[in-house]
């Protein structure tokens, strides 16, 4: 049986069918308060953010607005830690950990609210996330995080035993799971749709494929060469993340871009979307091949993410590699073709944390390590609001770091060669013999 449907377009993001792209700007203003650079889901929300401020913003892509991460992810919405209380605490101490975990929550309630306020139509589910424990060992550790959530934090999480887990998915491959009950799932290209509405109906001009080639500080003020020309600007944020390029050197050897590959199949029968996944959430996996998987929001296919590589490749290779991994989880799909093949980039801090904060004037909101649904958003308007000199722009993600690693001493993440073959050697091998 052949891979593919009749109608695959390898490479195509399923979530682009039937999107009505918003219109953007031609001319690049000659001046601004705030210049932002990059239109995805960060920059379009310090867009807005900055806006009630009451500043004058411009907003540039090097291609077409949201057509980068933004429109390519697996549609998971949620915020909780993605680090242990107590390695944060080690690694930031004990008071940022306490506000990291405090913002889990605000960061999601905040999220939402701006969905409400700007009226965006997203497929908004609140379907829950469930975690599920590739080890015994993951289990224990999922309960230990349960009680440090209720303890430290307003997130709402509980923990399904292995022998209820079949009220959550129809497999033998997990030994429990963490269910974070506010999750939710989104139609990402809509909800990215609906920032750049928003933001073009407040008169921001968004213009699309202009690369910003360099950027200069003079005095109290920064000049921004461009494809379409230069622009002078007050303040300049940089809401690159996974997409940040040699330009901006100093971000670029402190965030990485880590590619993370996407599937669906085929429409399949109801009856087997609910044998197969009966509790209808998001559903992410523990180990390190970082599975994700959920039903479309339209509830006919299995959209099947995670690391068919973590370097790129052909998405026909990366189809192969989800669509054995999506069988292991579900054999019953040994059969299933497949419509859509993508990838996109998230970007990867070395500490796994976002972070907001400004190296020599230039501000940012990057590094979320495959939590940005909703940390973009929001962390991207808390950048504006420090830009702008607002006191809503205060965040324990400002107590992050943004650290360098010997193995990335320049601006290509070279070492990711090596850590694939490692990850698809050693750490796969290894984790499958102690999930038995």
């Amino acid at each position: 049986m052949t891979l593919w449907t009749q109608d695959a377009e390898p490479g195509h993001p399923y979530w682009w069918d039937g999107i009505a792209w918003a219109e953007t700007h031609d001319a690049l203003p000659e001046k601004c308060d705030l210049l932002i650079i990059g239109a995805g889901y960060t920059g379009l929300s310090a867009a807005l953010a900055a806006h009630d401020c009451g500043a004058s913003i411009v907003v540039v892509d090097a291609g077409d607005p949201g057509k980068g991460a933004s429109t390519r992810n697996g549609g998971m919405f949620g915020a909780h830690p993605r680090l242990g209380w107590s390695t944060l605490a080690r690694q930031f101490g004990a008071e940022v950990a306490d506000a990291l975990f405090d913002e889990a929550s605000s960061a999601l309630d905040w999220a939402k609210d701006l969905i409400a306020r700007e009226d965006i139509i997203c497929d908004l589910q609140q379907t829950g996330r469930i975690q599920l424990a590739w080890t015994a060992k993951h289990f224990k550790n999922q309960n230990a995080l349960a009680q440090t959530l209720a303890d430290k934090s307003r997130v709402r999480a509980h923990v399904v035993a292995r022998e209820d887990l079949a009220q959550e998915i129809a497999t033998e491959r997990y030994y429990g799971g963490i269910v974070f009950d506010e999750h939710c799932g989104i139609h990402p290209a809509k909800f990215h749709q609906g920032l750049m509405r928003a933001v073009l109906a407040r008169g921001i001009p968004v213009i699309a494929e202009c690369p910003v080639t360099g950027v200069e500080r003079r005095g109290s003020t920064f000049a921004a060469a461009t494809s379409r020309g230069r622009i002078t600007a007050q303040k300049v944020l940089l809401a690159t993340n996974g997409y940040t390029t040699d330009t901006f050197a100093w971000h670029a050897r402190r965030v990485f871009a880590l590619p993370s590959y996407i599937i669906a199949t085929e429409p399949l029968a109801a009856n087997l979307i609910g044998h197969l996944a009966p509790g209808r959430r998001m559903m992410v996996e523990t180990r390190a091949r970082h599975s994700y998987f959920r039903i479309s929001p339209d509830g006919t296919r299995i959209l099947f993410g995670g690391r068919a590589s973590m370097v790129n490749v052909d998405p026909h290779v990366a189809a192969r590699r989800l669509r054995a991994t999506m069988c292991e989880v579900w054999p019953e799909l040994k059969g299933t073709r497949i419509s859509h093949s993508w990838r996109g980039n998230t970007g990867y801090s070395f500490t796994h944390m976002p972070h907001v904060g400004e190296d020599r004037g230039l501000h940012h909101a990057m590094g979320y390590s495959g939590s940005g649904t909703v940390m973009a958003p929001y962390l991207g308007a808390k950048a504006a609001y420090q830009a702008m000199g607002d006191a809503r722009g205060q965040t324990g993600y400002s107590q992050t770091d943004l650290a360098r690693h010997w193995m990335h001493p320049g601006t290509r993440p070279h070492f990711l060669h090596a850590a694939n073959l490692w990850y698809r050697t050693a750490v796969d091998w290894t984790e499958n013999l102690k999930s038995r």
